[in-house]
């Protein structure tokens, strides 16, 4: 969905509203497809003094894995957006809130979707004090309880155990 910005540049309006969604659902990240729902997004370019403005938000669902037990998580993502609209840049330095455009149209997705990116983290976690899963038999430590880490003994480390094992006779 494009903007064109002919009005608010020659004054005739003050602002344009925008709504829409995006779909995502090709997007890999991390291996996975995790936008499984529509990216709904809305918002207004506004012109006030010559300066454009686009302000708006950006929402849908991520869909992951908790980092240590694998359960299916879904996480609410939103993101609220300022950016200004110029033509050309000034100076080699790039602000953060300045989005270049070309011509006189100004597609919101170009905006709005690399800043709903920025909000997802690396790891997200079903809760905080998850136990994860048992790295011997997986077995999912919120759920059962194991014994596996009282009997496994690295093979590497089987000649420390001995060494210890005999401290302790004496």
């Amino acid at each position: 969905m494009k903007i064109n910005l002919k009005k608010l540049l020659s004054g005739a309006v003050e602002r344009i509203p925008f709504e829409g969604t995006a779909d995502l659902g090709a997007e890999e990240l991390y291996g996975a497809h995790p936008f499984r729902y529509p990216v709904s997004y809305r918002g207004e370019v506004t012109s006030h003094l010559g300066v454009l403005r686009l302000t708006g938000e950006v929402s849908t669902a991520y869909a992951t894995a908790c980092a240590r037990c694998l359960k299916p998580l879904e996480i609410p993502l939103c993101a609220d957006v300022q950016m200004v609209l110029v033509q050309e840049q000034d100076g080699e330095e790039e602000a953060e809130d300045v989005f270049v455009i070309e011509g006189d149209e100004v597609d919101p997705e170009d905006i709005l979707i690399p800043a709903l990116y920025f909000e997802i983290d690396m790891a997200y976690l079903c809760k905080e004090d998850c136990k994860g899963l048992c790295p011997h038999c997986g077995a999912d430590r919120n759920v059962t309880t194991c014994d596996c880490g009282d009997q496994q003994i690295d093979d590497r480390l089987a000649v420390l155990k001995t060494l210890l094992d005999k401290k302790q006779d004496n």
